[in-house]
């Protein structure tokens, strides 16, 4: 049992925090806050990852319940979120940016922390896809809890991170950045692919169109 938690962990701290696309945030959270005094960003950290914390973990559970509400399968929320988050990935690779939505907000400072650091910048439409997939696979409790410490983990890192950003941007630069983004942006492909395919795959064996 604590191997089947320990193993969903670390894989499940590695998903998530590639989901969060960390030097992506980061990047946005210095254009956000600069200029602003210490004690300012640390709040707005803090809050930020209190929003996103709390967002993630309704939508972690939320998964079986809204595919049950509106009447559609795993699978085929697995394709449209898989899409989704590859065409993240592709915005990523390209420009850098994670979607249209995040661009410079023109609202008051005092909101950035939950809009638009929070949202959609560290959980954008395709993390929320992603994060309700994620935890409607996991059936069992060793598996559910794994789940669930990963993704705190995964926001606790990219927590750490932004409170290292002064450095970070000191020691890679903006281009250093934008490359952490683009290679973020590949493995995201990667992990649309898998979400897509095994929707697709579990589409098929359901309809019987594999044994036909």
């Amino acid at each position: 049992m604590f191997e089947m938690f320990f193993s969903t962990y670390i894989s499940s701290t590695i998903r998530f925090l590639f989901l969060l696309a960390p030097f992506f945030a980061v990047s946005m959270f210095i254009a956000l806050t600069r200029g602003l005094p210490a004690s300012e960003k640390v709040s707005i950290i803090r809050r930020a990852c209190i929003a996103a914390s709390v967002m993630g973990v309704i939508l972690f559970f939320g998964g079986p319940v809204l595919f049950s509400a509106i009447g559609i399968t795993l699978d085929s929320f697995r394709i449209g979120a898989g899409t989704l988050l590859f065409l993240t990935a592709i915005s990523l690779v390209t420009s850098g940016t994670r979607n249209h939505a995040t661009g410079l907000p023109e609202e008051d400072r005092d909101d950035i922390a939950v809009v638009p650091l929070a949202v959609p910048v560290m959980i954008g439409p395709a993390t929320i896809g992603a994060i309700l997939v994620y935890g409607a696979e996991l059936k069992n409790v060793p598996e559910v809890a794994g789940g669930l410490f990963g993704l705190l983990s995964g926001l606790l890192i990219l927590g750490i991170l932004l409170h290292l950003s002064g450095y970070l941007e000191k020691a890679l630069g903006k281009t250093g950045l934008n490359i952490l983004s683009k290679i973020s942006g590949l493995v995201l492909s990667a992990m649309a692919a898998e979400i897509v395919l095994t929707g697709i795959t579990g589409f098929i064996s359901s309809t019987g169109l594999i044994g036909a």
